[in-house]
C-alpha cells in the first residue's frame, strides 16, 4: 500500500505543468513578449521614417536595442513584421472611424462627416502610420499576401456598407447593389488619402474632407433612379 501511494504521489508530480523559469522576476514569456513589442515599435519608427524598401532587420534590431536573434525568435523576415505592424495599424485607424460614426449615429449626415474626419486626423496626427499604411502598405500587402490586403479592403467595405444601411434605412437597393457602392467609395477616399498621404499633407483637411464627402452627400440627394 505504501508503494502504491508513492507510486501515485510521484504521477501527480510528473503531471504538473513545468513552471517556466523566470529572470530578474519574469517569465520567458513575458520576456518574449516584451521584446515583441519592441520590435513593433521599432518597426513602426523605422518603417514609418524611411519606408518599408529601405529598412534592414538590422535597422529594426538598431532601433528596438536588439540583437537579430531575438528578430528571428519572432518573425522570419523583415515581411512578416511590416504585415504585423500594417494589420495593427490598420485595425486602429478603422476603430477610430468606427468609433466617431457610432458617435454621431442619430444624424446621418454627420456620422459620415465624423467618420471622414476621425480618417483625416488619425492619418494627419500619426504621419509614419500614414506611410506605412497608405505607401508603402498596399504595395508591400499586394506583392506578399494579396489575400491580407483584399481582407483589409474588406473590413473597410463592410463598414461603409453598415453606414450606408443607417444613412438611407429605406432604400430599394439589393445588398449586392449597396456592397458595391461601399467598395467604390472605400476606393474612392483611399485614393484622396493616398494623394494626401504622398503630398506630405500639404492640402487643407477641410479641403480634403469636403473631397471625400461629397460622393457621399451625393447619396441623401434624388436617386437616380427616381430622377
Amino acid at each position: 500500500m505504501t508503494n502504491l501511494i508513492f507510486i501515485d504521489a510521484q504521477l501527480m508530480t510528473e503531471q504538473k505543468p513545468a513552471k517556466e523559469r523566470q529572470f530578474k522576476g519574469v517569465s520567458l514569456s513575458e520576456r518574449k513578449a516584451i521584446r515583441l513589442e519592441k520590435l513593433i515599435a521599432a518597426g513602426i519608427q523605422v518603417y514609418g521614417t524611411r519606408g518599408f524598401f529601405a529598412a534592414t532587420v538590422k535597422d529594426i534590431c538598431l532601433e528596438a536595442k536588439l540583437t537579430e536573434r531575438y528578430f528571428y525568435e519572432s518573425f522570419k523576415k523583415s515581411e512578416q513584421l511590416f504585415q504585423t505592424i500594417f494589420l495593427k495599424l490598420v485595425e486602429e485607424l478603422r476603430q477610430n472611424v468606427l468609433e466617431a460614426t457610432e458617435q454621431n449615429a442619430e444624424n446621418p449626415k454627420k456620422m459620415i462627416e465624423a467618420g471622414l474626419m476621425a480618417l483625416l486626423n488619425t492619418l494627419h496626427e500619426n504621419p509614419k502610420m500614414a506611410r506605412i499604411i497608405y505607401i508603402d502598405g498596399l504595395l508591400v500587402q499586394e506583392l506578399n499576401n494579396q489575400a491580407t490586403l483584399q481582407e483589409t479592403l474588406a473590413r473597410f467595405d463592410r463598414m461603409i456598407h453598415h453606414i450606408l444601411m443607417i444613412a438611407k434605412p429605406n432604400n430599394h437597393r439589393t445588398e449586392y447593389e449597396i456592397s458595391l457602392v461601399a467598395s467604390g467609395l472605400n476606393g474612392y477616399v483611399t485614393q484622396i488619402a493616398i494623394r494626401w498621404v504622398m503630398n506630405n499633407f500639404q492640402q487643407s483637411k477641410e479641403d480634403v474632407l469636403s473631397a471625400c464627402y461629397w460622393p457621399f452627400l451625393a447619396l441623401f440627394n434624388q436617386d437616380p433612379d427616381e430622377a
